[in-house]
């Protein structure tokens, strides 16, 4: 029965590890101390419904539209494209971190806006959590779905919060601006190369 449970666990684990665009504006946020709880939380709903989904056959639908992959996959290179050019904004001018520094994003309508964006609007998250996680999770017999499901689930709630409020105990080096600048490159580094792989997928 628990191994159902942590076979969800382990998945979600290797999937959402991997430094992307979604863990890179929750770093941020962290950092930065904006809206720690609310940053996770949106992420980690978000996570939820698209699991659910997933185990509940979007993932096959998905899979078999092609052409709903490809708009997916230009929303997601014009997001992600968007970011990484404010992050080459924000090195090229780098700030300090000060209690009116505006590095994370302040307005909490904003913040959950820009977390459906990472979330909903990206399709490598969209891949890894309705077509990989619900594929699995489709596969096991139907009295251990909401087992598998909610063993996925709880890593996800448990990976971004703990990213969310780790990176705030980075605080102290990000006062200086050398160390917001190599953030930055390396974000927007991040971000061109994630929407030049979407634009080949068009």
């Amino acid at each position: 029965m628990f191994s159902i449970f942590f076979k969800g666990m382990a998945l979600t684990a290797s999937l959402i590890m991997a430094i992307g665009a979604q863990n890179a504006f929750v770093l941020r946020q962290g950092i930065t101390h904006r809206h720690m709880f609310l940053t996770a939380l949106t992420c980690s709903l978000c996570d939820l419904v698209l699991m659910s989904a997933g185990v509940a056959g979007m993932g096959h639908l998905l899979a078999a539209a092609p052409g709903l992959q490809r708009w997916m996959a230009l929303a997601g290179a014009v997001f992600v494209l968007w970011y990484g050019l404010m992050a080459l904004k924000k090195a090229i001018h780098p700030g300090v971190l000060a209690p009116e520094a505006t590095q994370g994003i302040a307005n909490p309508k904003a913040v959950v806006l820009a977390a459906l964006g990472f979330s909903l609007l990206n399709p490598h998250s969209i891949l890894d959590t309705v077509v990989l996680v619900g594929s699995v999770g489709a596969q096991q017999p139907l009295a251990e779905r909401p087992l598998f499901l909610a063993g996925a689930v709880s890593f996800s709630f448990i990976w971004f919060f703990a990213l969310a409020f780790g990176a705030s105990k980075l605080t102290p080096l990000f006062k200086k601006p050398v160390a917001w600048r190599i953030l930055d490159i390396l974000i927007a580094i991040m971000m061109f190369a994630i929407a030049w792989s979407l634009i080949k997928l068009v």
